[in-house]
């Protein structure tokens, strides 16, 4: 499934007729319909020179989680580690920010331009603990690509 993925995630990134914000949307619509255990897709950003992330382009239920500060929940921890961090279980974490009473997991991967930790891709799932290697290895390779089109 993720090698077609991968075909796909870079067909619609490099659709230079659409905006950035256009392509991350149908990234994200994509990635949501197609893979049974993303219930909700996002990329966060970094907000400017603030330590906060901001919701950019996703796929799901609403959220009013358009603000996130540096260190709070899943997705404000990786703005902080740098690192992946997969969370099998959202209720055996002490600093989650819970969306939906549905999600059961989370990973959060980071996205990279030149060294800098500006952003990353969010996927909550409602399945418990869904998420493999080769989800990790996938996002980071959406991120990848992500990076060779974003723009601050």
């Amino acid at each position: 499934m993720f090698n077609d993925l991968r075909i796909k995630t870079s067909t619609i990134l490099n659709s230079a007729s659409l905006t950035v914000d256009e392509r991350l949307q149908n990234l994200c619509e994509l990635l949501k319909e197609t893979v049974p255990h993303y219930d909700w897709v996002g990329f966060y950003f970094k907000n400017g020179n603030k330590e906060e992330l901001k919701l950019g382009p996703y796929a799901g239920a609403p959220t009013d989680h358009i603000i996130i500060p540096f260190g709070k929940g899943i997705c404000g921890q990786v703005a902080v580690s740098n690192q992946n961090f997969v969370v099998p279980d959202v209720k055996a974490q002490d600093n989650y920010i819970a969306c939906s009473i549905t999600v059961k997991a989370e990973i959060v991967v980071p996205l990279f331009i030149d060294g800098e930790n500006v952003g990353q891709i969010d996927i909550d799932s409602n399945t418990p603990d869904p998420f493999t290697e080769e989800d990790e290895r996938f996002l980071e390779f959406v991120n990848t690509e992500v990076a060779k089109i974003y723009t601050f």
